[in-house]
């Protein structure tokens, strides 16, 4: 199957790309970030740490977060649009 992933921020520099598209026979997000890593280097260990996704990037399917589908359990469909972005975060700071 062909899915297309889209990379923001660092990603996009790790990659070179603003997006590529990957032929797959991954059943699974996980299968699939980690075929995804072993393509491009530069992301081994940015996507999955310890088989588990990163606390760092934020995975999207047609920009829904897959960890509010099944996670790295998510099933990977036919014409699939990944996105990878860093995750954001911040807090307080103290200022009111």
């Amino acid at each position: 199957m062909q899915v297309e992933c889209r990379f923001f921020g660092p990603f996009r520099e790790d990659v070179g790309e603003r997006s590529v598209q990957l032929s797959t026979d991954a059943e699974t997000y996980g299968d699939l970030l980690a075929e995804l890593e072993r393509a491009h280097p530069a992301l081994e260990g940015r996507i999955l740490d310890d088989g588990s996704l990163s606390g760092d990037v934020s995975v999207t399917r047609d920009k829904r977060n897959i960890r509010q589908i099944d996670g790295l359990e998510t099933p990977v469909e036919d014409g699939d649009v990944i996105r990878l972005t860093p995750s954001i975060t911040g807090g307080l700071d103290g200022r009111p």
